[in-house]
């Protein structure tokens, strides 16, 4: 059933935007008023482009056709008729059977929200189109080096550097892009060195990001995709298509571990962007304090299981997001006390040892 169009403020979407978003939606709730909008409006247009790479149902070519109409869209290129004709096929795409139905809800409501892209201020659409353009780019990609439906053997990234690249396309960027926000529409961010903190923003989305890789590696066995380096996987007499074994997870492990140490590495950095951020925006201080804390905690409950295991644990329970909240909030304007509690959940998680590897 597909949802009647909203209006052309993005927080209008608000239902579809805590379902799509998940844990993400938090962040949003937690950013001053002055940017709120913009990233959820950033946010809900990536959203629906992933819907697109990621409806099954029609063939890879197809979404890859798809993604590169709504790039152009997103872009403001084309004319009025070729907008309407790729709006209304969007709307039309088939959902997946595993996909929420808000999900296909957003394509059908992506009318408003492209318009209100196109009348934002110069300066905030010309942020907002660059950050789709990369993370749209890093969605072709994808389709191109894993076009299967996740029948047969998986395909995997090559190197490690491509699994930085693919991390950067998909998250990094996100940093960048927040930081260059921020900066610009927060009076107490002006005066912070841009260049650092959007730099230990990126690392921060590398964190993030690594860290979803690592925990839902079952998943993209599954659909056919293996971001973990074959030429690495060589290395240790693997190949993707053994992941799909948990019995292979012992041999796994040293070289799983150094990229647990390579997601513990950026969130390092990335602790650098949460202390740089000004202690007197406590909650854009929070929004980005607490992904990268349940970041720690999710990498911690990955490693103490089989990470191949599809039934191993790999959700951080909400019972911990709530005392990571609670831990917090009393030390936000503190940059002393926000490095103990890192480093006592970096502690908690068992990980400690890594962080150096």
């Amino acid at each position: 059933m597909r949802a009647d169009p909203p209006s052309a403020d993005p927080w209008a979407l608000r239902p579809v935007l805590a379902r799509v978003s998940r844990s993400f939606y938090l962040t949003l709730r937690l950013l001053p008023h002055e940017t709120r909008d913009l990233v959820a409006l950033a946010y809900l247009l990536a959203r629906a482009a992933d819907t697109v790479a990621d409806t099954r149902l029609v063939a890879a070519t197809e979404r890859a056709r798809l993604l590169e109409e709504l790039a152009v869209l997103y872009r403001g290129e084309g004319d009025e008729a070729s907008a309407a004709a790729t709006l209304a096929e969007l709307a039309a795409l088939p959902p997946s059977d595993d996909a929420l139905p808000e999900e296909h809800a957003l394509l059908g409501a992506l009318g408003p929200l492209v318009a209100a892209l196109g009348v934002l201020p110069a300066e905030d659409r010309r942020d907002v189109r660059w950050v789709l353009g990369v993370l749209l780019g890093g969605m072709s990609a994808d389709l191109r080096r894993f076009p299967g439906d996740g029948a047969g053997e998986p395909r995997a990234l090559e190197t490690r550097a491509e699994l930085r690249d693919y991390c950067y396309r998909v998250a990094g960027c996100v940093g960048e892009f927040w930081a260059r926000v921020h900066a610009r529409r927060l009076r107490r961010c002006r005066r912070l060195p841009l260049g650092r903190w959007a730099r230990a923003g990126v690392r921060l989305g590398l964190a993030l990001q690594l860290t979803n890789v690592l925990r839902d590696l079952p998943r993209d066995l599954e659909h056919g995709r293996c971001y973990l380096p074959r030429a690495e996987l060589a290395v240790v007499g693997l190949d993707p298509a053994a992941l799909r074994d948990p019995g292979v997870w012992p041999r796994l492990r040293p070289l799983y571990l150094s990229l647990v140490a390579d997601a513990l590495g950026d969130a390092r950095v990335g602790l650098e962007h949460v202390l740089l951020t000004p202690s007197r925006e406590a909650s854009l201080r929070l929004a980005a304090l607490l992904p990268l804390l349940l970041a720690l905690e999710t990498l911690g409950l990955v490693a103490r299981g089989n990470p191949l295991d599809p039934q191993s644990p790999r959700k951080v329970p909400r019972r911990a997001v709530y005392r990571l909240l609670l831990a917090a909030l009393p030390r936000l304007r503190d940059p002393a006390g926000l490095g103990r509690l890192y480093r006592r959940t970096l502690r908690r998680s068992g990980l400690a040892g890594l962080e150096g590897a």
